[in-house]
């Protein structure tokens, strides 16, 4: 629903700056030779050539519409040239369009607020620029104008036909201007300067609108293309809109822009301004009336948010006609690539901008059999996102399923199995929103999620830092145990922690992987945190590839004797009388030489003191002067997945720890039958 806001008293100057043909000039970037060839890219589905989604414009002279499919586009135009979007996991993979969008982002944003509206959109707020330009050198002062900014398109200029760039020079460089005119002449030079930048840099031509507000610079915007920029004064707004259709505003051109055609008879945005602010607040509503009265007057009080990088990441597919799916399995299938998907791009948005999607939500088109007219009415599910893609797949299988039991009307309906139920889904699609950043000065995302407060040495740590910087984790999945080898301070190696699997210490030294092979498996066993909710992992377990590491031949010497050492030390624990196993106690035990451990369940619990006498690198490498703080739980606090998940044996003495402490069965006098008929003893 569109929101009125007030218009700033000030005048602002706003810019939206459009590629032309974007994905075309991505893949003529690509392939040189498609350069002033009939070019257009294609989906990646099959069906009489795929869909078109980005044409050329020397393709559009030929005749070829981005509604045509592939095999149409070749009949109009025999030489045109058919690009397929990359594909990934059965879909179209966009991450290479959006990588050249943020190029041009990364140029734009230099000159004011920036907010990037789509892969080959971007709003810019000039205001300060201008204002600072206006002071220091305006338009009239400077000895030369750019040719580029002389091209530029004023609405309202040169209606008599005479020499466009003379026209546009004299509008530029006038004394007698008003003041707000002036700053849309600065505006211009600015925004011309950004385009001829963006081509040298990139090699894109782009388009753009400049005016006091969003909405008149989007519409400006689209007005001339390719390559070209256009100007709207106030003077030209009532102009502009009184022949504008009505469709052609953002947020007009669905349901309420119908309703507002065949209700009020109107055509055009002009055609509004015959009725009063009341009465269009009496048929839509106080706020949609407020801005329908607004837009009939160019009035548009929306802020450039400031925005570099998405508000949300999505991945969806649409599936048409005979492609619908039409069982559990088959979603379920969809599901998983789309989950995959989605989670590579937040742990790509978690590693490059550290920032933490919150929210996963199902978005579904589906249809009833004999009822087509139903297939938008599937109900969207949220719920909390967990880090790491099978997690995902999980609990996105599960929102369908709920979503499928409300939208067929029974919650008695068998979600399961690939049986027909009388229904198709049309469209799938995953989104992750709530993205906020970490805070400054979190050392770990386990500890982020805690809400703890750790103390950081930097804020502006690497990734692998800040995980490393964590306490240690459990180890998933894996029947081996991990220990950390202390840092340099403690035995004089390079200050790295090394991850060392136990069970490889009896084979011969000789057998053993290289250190960067094990150690990128151990870093990947020890970073899968349980204090993340509900199980979520960090996303350096999900980048194995990731992790490279590179030793000189003098740290794989001192790393020798270290197993060696570590293997006679072993063999002590073998020998010794009141040796313990390993246990997942270590991971839990606090920095300190007591011989009993607690763990918060409820009350406090104390642990049987064998319980301490488990493997720990404490006893081996003794006391430092640098430990970490104890681990603390409750029993809410702990993922039953994460269990799960942990070697049998650990499983056991965890489910132990975790069962709520029972009295003894203490015989108490008068508590049977026996006692009760029992004679009185006489004292």
């Amino acid at each position: 629903m569109p929101v009125a806001r007030p218009e700033s008293s000030d005048a602002r100057i706003i810019a939206h700056v459009d590629m032309d043909c974007f994905y075309v000039q991505v893949e003529q970037r690509k392939q040189p030779s498609l350069r002033g060839q009939p070019t257009a890219v294609v989906q990646y589905n099959s069906w009489k050539g795929g869909a078109l989604i980005a044409v050329s414009y020397e393709a559009r002279k030929c005749g070829v519409k981005r509604s045509m499919r592939g095999d149409e586009a070749k009949k109009v135009c025999p030489q045109i040239h058919l690009v397929q979007v990359p594909v990934t996991r059965g879909k179209a993979d966009l991450n290479i369009y959006r990588s050249a969008g943020s190029e041009v982002v990364s140029i734009l944003s230099k000159k004011g607020r920036c907010e990037r509206a789509s892969i080959d959109e971007v709003y810019l707020d000039l205001t300060d620029a201008v204002e600072n330009m206006l002071c220091n050198t305006p338009p009239e002062s400077l000895e030369s104008i750019d040719e580029e900014a002389l091209k530029s398109h004023v609405l309202g200029l040169n209606k008599d036909g005479s020499d466009i760039e003379s026209g546009v020079r004299q509008w530029l460089i006038r004394r007698d201007a008003d003041h707000r005119d002036k700053l849309l002449a600065c505006g211009t030079l600015i925004v011309a300067e950004l385009r001829i930048q963006v081509l040298k840099e990139t090699g894109f031509t782009c388009s753009a609108g400049i005016a006091h507000n969003k909405m008149l610079a989007k519409l400006a915007s689209a007005m001339n293309k390719p390559a070209q920029q256009t100007v709207i004064p106030l003077s030209s707004v009532k102009e502009l809109l009184g022949s504008l259709p009505i469709k052609k505003i953002k947020q007009l051109g669905g349901k309420l822009g119908s309703s507002i055609e065949s209700d009020l008879g109107v055509n055009t945005v002009g055609d509004l301004l015959q009725f009063s602010e009341d009465k269009l607040q009496e048929r839509y509503g106080g706020n949609t009336g407020t801005w329908l009265w607004n837009i009939a007057r160019g009035i548009s009080g929306e802020e450039v948010e400031g925005r570099l990088l998405p508000k949300s990441h999505g991945s969806g597919k649409t599936f048409r006609g005979p492609q619908a799916l039409k069982t559990i399995a088959s979603v379920e299938h969809w599901l998983n690539q789309l989950c995959e998907d989605l989670s590579d791009r937040i742990c790509s948005d978690l590693d490059q901008n550290k920032r933490i999607a919150q929210t996963l939500t199902l978005h579904v088109s589906a249809y009833k059999s004999g009822d087509l007219d139903s297939y938008k009415k599937f109900p969207s599910k949220s719920c909390p996102l967990r880090y790491g893609a099978s997690k995902i797949q999980d609990d996105a299988l599960i929102l369908f399923q709920a979503g499928l039991r409300e939208y067929l009307g029974s919650f008695r309906v068998n979600t399961e199995g690939s049986q027909n139920k009388g229904w198709a889904v049309t469209s799938l699609a995953v989104s992750a929103s709530k993205i906020v950043a970490i805070p400054s000065g979190t050392c770990s995302i386990a500890k982020f999620f805690h809400t703890q407060d750790p103390s950081c040495s930097s804020a502006k740590q690497s990734h692998e830092q800040i995980m490393q910087g964590s306490v240690p984790l459990l180890p998933l999945r894996s029947e081996s145990h991990s220990v950390v080898v202390p840092t340099e301070s403690q035995i004089g190696l390079p200050e790295t922690e090394y991850s060392i699997t136990m069970s490889s210490l009896n084979q011969p030294e000789e057998n053993l992987k290289t250190w960067e092979d094990q150690e990128a498996h151990n870093v990947l066993a020890e970073n899968k945190s349980p204090s993340l909710p509900s199980g979520s992992r960090s996303c350096l377990e999900l980048n194995q590839t990731e992790l490279k590491m590179e030793h000189s031949r003098t740290e794989e010497a001192k790393i020798g004797n270290l197993v060696s050492n570590l293997e006679r030390q072993q063999q002590k624990r073998k020998t010794s009388k009141d040796m313990g196993t390993s246990s997942i106690l270590r991971f839990f035990k606090g920095r300190n030489n007591s011989s009993s451990q607690t763990l918060e369940h409820g009350d406090t619990r104390i642990l049987p003191s064998s319980a301490t006498e488990s493997v720990s690198m404490d006893n081996f490498l003794g006391q430092d002067s640098q430990r970490r703080e104890a681990w603390k739980y409750r029993n809410d606090e702990i993922d039953p997945s994460v269990i799960d998940e942990l070697p049998p044996e650990i499983q056991e003495e965890i489910r132990a720890w975790l069962r709520p402490l029972k009295r003894p069965s203490v015989p108490k006098h008068g508590s049977s039958i026996d006692h009760y008929f029992s004679p009185t003893k006489n004292t």
